[in-house]
């Protein structure tokens, strides 16, 4: 068994002990498993009666396989049996250490074997480092000796002065001698290099002198076009400082004259001769290109650099002397000045297809800033913004006047005239000072633009929101004051049709100004510099022109008001105890109607824009509603003939207000709205109208139409009903027993809100009389007018805006679908969200009254 070679048998019962698995067995093998159901088996062989029939057969094929199975349970026990002898496992160990002791002798034969080819083979490395090093010393011994002799090429070729050939022979000593960097520690190969470098500098020298003579036109030195030529091919092969140092020392020179002439302290050089110092370069560009300019390659734009320099010192002049104007500086002066420079500018980038900024950006390099000449000018173009604000101080000085009007001022829009002319006239859409002072926004936008794109436009705009917002507060805003200082008397119930016109005029002219400023700012945004463009808005202005709009349809209901006073006080004043029938609507509801006609009508095509004539529309229906139930109030006590005859005449007043918008205005929101509160009106009426006896019959009435518990609603009912005092503790008693036992009814209801004491003014001075009457809100905020503008464009509003215009639009109505929609408290408040503080205020006013919600 010391044989080298086990058998084939015994390596493979070796690995198979090796890789055999540990096996544990989780239950003795004498134990039937835990998942073992001898029910299952005994139905698989048997699983219908039929299948006993077969029980013999069954049981004889079990036997069988139970026979079988122990003859190799037998035969397994024998085979391990002999595995287990002694003997041999003593066999099996020998033979393994047999195999590993071949193991460690294969291990050192093969180290033995790699010290040999070591050996062998060391010889062989020796001789290919040899190899390899003398043929890269060769290598450079012949690039050396080629350097060496293009070396003298070159200084022949210098000395001869034939620059085409040392262009080509410069560049490939700088292209071999680029290689020998790494060997710069020999000392041969240092030399060389140094050599290198001396032979450049004394070309650069040569260079400057033929440069010189060539271009001083020196007689004792004549230099050919031709030699400069091929010189500059010399120059670019040097590198761009040798560039860059011939071309400042070109342009220097050429400028040397241009500095002399137009000294800033010298005639020549002011601001009144700004054109001989353009005509001047314009002759000597000319005369560079047809001469001097012609030696050098193109792609090395020495125009562009003569401009630069040009530019760099007149723009420095300049600034010297506008410095030294101030004082005396005027618009006319500066921007004539400066027109010829943009003009000069302009005609510079056309000569070369190329903007005047890209060929400064050229020449100017990474490391310098260049600048355009007009940029001299920016710091002093403030004149020409207070030049802007005079102009528009002198155009809006006859419109801004307090006191006694001029013969024909901006909101004097009409004259006294009989009803036949008034016909005849053309109505007015806007205020003709609002497209005035457009249209000088637009040029002076547009001529700043061309002078400046920076702070100057910035500035400008600043002013012209400054103008926007004086002509809010103190045009169109102070016709406004004027007719409230001018109110007339209660008992006059005629209309004034010029303080009609004069409102719709100052709507249609706000929104023109607000849709046009959104406009006016699109356009500074597109013109202005990058740095100012998130700084211009005009939102603050739209929105006060947003707020002329709604003080100017608050003068509107004013006129409505003092229209439909004179009847509603007829109404209040109306002693419906000595009523005995109904005989038909009452003679004020046909003449408050016809009064409330007449003005709506003579409104309605006087306002361009259809959202603030349905703003306006909705506000009426409220004063109407809220007016007829302050007078009915102040009329108490009504009876029960009284109610009903206060229905017939609600139905009247109803019915117009039904009819009021027209079929291109009215909508499905203003026809509920109305609905919804005249029926609260009519539910209040028909509990008037009720017989108080049987008293349970006319409670049970209330709580049916009224749908509260509230006593003291209950109380307002017997007040308006005329209740003598005997009789409301015994009501006031029943009521609370008969309520008591209803618990579907609410504490409050829109009773809870009637004032029984309404204050007697009314929307003109600001009182509300009741919470039926549409609050003064605010209106639209950032939408465009239909009346085309100067800048036409559109401007996108917030989300909190666009809630703030549907609400705002339909101040009556909006509310009430919002409700339907489920909106709540925290929806309406994020709404509102980034909104003007007005805009907050007003929106905490309407949502207050409407909803009781009180948004902090």
């Amino acid at each position: 068994m010391h044989n080298d070679d086990l058998p084939h048998e015994v390596i493979l019962a070796i690995q198979r002990v090796l890789q055999a698995p540990s096996i544990e067995l989780s239950e003795p093998p004498n134990v039937l498993p835990h998942d073992f159901n001898s029910v299952a088996i005994l139905n698989e062989f048997f699983p219908d009666e039929a299948s006993l029939a077969h029980i013999e057969s069954v049981n004889l094929k079990l036997n069988e396989t139970q026979q079988k199975l122990q003859r190799e349970i037998d035969d397994l026990q024998k085979e391990l049996k002999e595995n287990q002898d002694p003997e041999r496992m003593s066999l099996i160990q020998e033979m393994i250490s047999d195999l590993l002791g071949q193991m460690s002798r294969i291990r050192e034969k093969a180290t033995e074997s790699e010290a040999v080819v070591r050996n062998i083979t060391k010889d062989i490395q020796v001789l290919d480092l040899a190899k390899k090093n003398l043929i890269t010393s060769m290598i450079t011994l012949r690039r050396l000796q080629m350097l060496v002799n293009a070396m003298t090429q070159l200084e022949d070729f210098i000395k001869e002065r034939r620059y085409k050939e040392v262009s080509e022979s410069l560049a490939t000593v700088k292209e071999i001698s680029a290689t020998f960097k790494e060997y710069a520690s020999v000392q041969r190969i240092s030399q060389v290099l140094r050599r290198i470098q001396e032979i450049q500098g004394e070309l650069r020298v040569q260079l400057d002198a033929d440069f010189d003579a060539f271009f001083l036109q020196d007689t004792a030195k004549q230099i050919k076009p031709a030699l400069i030529t091929q010189a500059c091919l010399v120059v670019d092969v040097l590198g761009i400082d040798s560039r860059s140092h011939l071309l400042d020392r070109y342009v220097a020179l050429e400028l040397k004259e241009y500095r002399r002439i137009f000294r800033t302290n010298d005639e020549a050089g002011q601001l009144d001769n700004l054109s001989r110092r353009f005509a001047w370069f314009r002759r000597l560009i000319q005369s560079h290109e047809l001469e001097q300019g012609r030696v050098f390659p193109s792609q090395w734009r020495v125009g562009w650099f003569l401009l630069a320099k040009f530019a760099e010192i007149t723009r420095d002049d300049i600034a010297t002397l506008l410095s030294k104007a101030a004082p005396s500086l005027t618009v006319k002066s500066l921007l004539d000045d400066l027109q010829q420079t943009i003009e000069f500018e302009m005609s510079m980038a056309k000569k070369w297809a190329t903007s005047f900024g890209e060929m400064l950006k050229f020449t100017g390099g990474s490391n310098q800033s260049q600048k355009a000449i007009s940029t001299a000018f920016e710091p002093h173009l403030g004149i020409f913004v207070d030049a802007q604000d005079k102009a528009l101080a002198e155009m809006l000085a006859p419109h801004r006047k307090k006191g006694k009007p001029p013969p024909r001022t901006s909101l004097d829009t009409t004259r006294t005239s009989t009803d036949e002319e008034s016909k005849d006239e053309q109505p007015m859409v806007v205020l003709p000072s609002s497209t005035e002072l457009f249209y000088l926004y637009g040029q002076s936008l547009d001529q700043c633009a061309k002078l400046s794109v920076g702070q100057p436009l910035f500035d400008l705009c600043n002013l012209q929101k400054k103008w926007l917002r004086i002509y809010a507060e103190e045009v169109l805003s102070l016709s406004m004051h004027k007719q409230r200082a001018s109110a007339r008397k209660s008992t006059d119930s005629r209309y004034d049709i010029q303080e009609i016109k004069q409102a719709c005029l100052v709507i249609n002219t706000a929104d023109y100004c607000q849709a046009t400023s959104s406009e006016l700012e699109e356009k500074i945004k597109e013109k202005i510099n990058l740095d100012f463009k998130d700084k211009v808005t005009l939102q603050n202005e739209r929105d006060l022109f947003v707020s002329v709009i709604s003080g100017a349809i608050t003068a509107l209901l004013r006129e409505v008001e003092n229209t439909t006073d004179a009847y509603f006080t007829t109404m209040s004043r109306s002693n419906w105890s000595n009523l005995n029938q109904v005989s038909g609507q009452s003679p004020y509801v046909g003449d408050l109607v016809k009064a409330a006609e007449q003005v709506v009508e003579a409104i309605k095509p006087l306002i361009e824009q259809k959202k603030y004539l349905r703003n306006f529309l909705d506000k009426v229906c409220s004063l109407m509603l809220t007016k007829f139930t302050n007078a009915l109030v102040r009329s108490r006590p009504l009876k029960e003939i009284g109610a009903e005859q206060l229905l017939i005449d609600l139905q009247v007043v109803k019915g117009y207000l039904t009819k009021m918008p027209g079929e291109g205005l009215v909508t499905n929101i203003y026809s509920k709205a109305l609905t919804k509160t005249t029926s609260r009106l009519e539910s209040l009426l028909k509990v008037i109208v009720t017989p108080m006896d049987p008293k349970e019959n006319f409670i049970l009435n209330y709580t049916i139409l009224i749908g509260d518990a509230s006593l003291i609603n209950f109380q307002k009912i017997l007040d308006l009903k005329g209740i003598p005092r005997a009789m409301e503790q015994d009501l006031e008693d029943t009521f609370l027993m008969i309520t008591s036992t209803k618990n579907d009814l609410d504490s409050t209801s829109f009773l809870s809100s009637l004032d029984m004491d309404p204050q007697l003014t009314g929307y003109a001075t600001g009182g509300a009389g009741g919470t039926l009457f549409s609050p003064a809100v605010s209106l639209p905020l950032g939408t465009a007018s239909a009346t085309e503008g100067l800048f036409h464009s559109t401007s996108t509003s917030t989300q909190g805006r666009v809630h703030l215009q549907q609400a705002l639009v339909h101040p009556m109505e909006i509310c009430e679908l919002w409700l339907e929609e489920g909106y709540g408290r925290t929806v309406v408040i994020l709404s509102f969200h980034g909104c003007c503080c007005n805009a907050l205020t007003i929106a905490r006013q309407f949502f207050q009254v409407y909803i009781g919600w009180v948004l902090e």
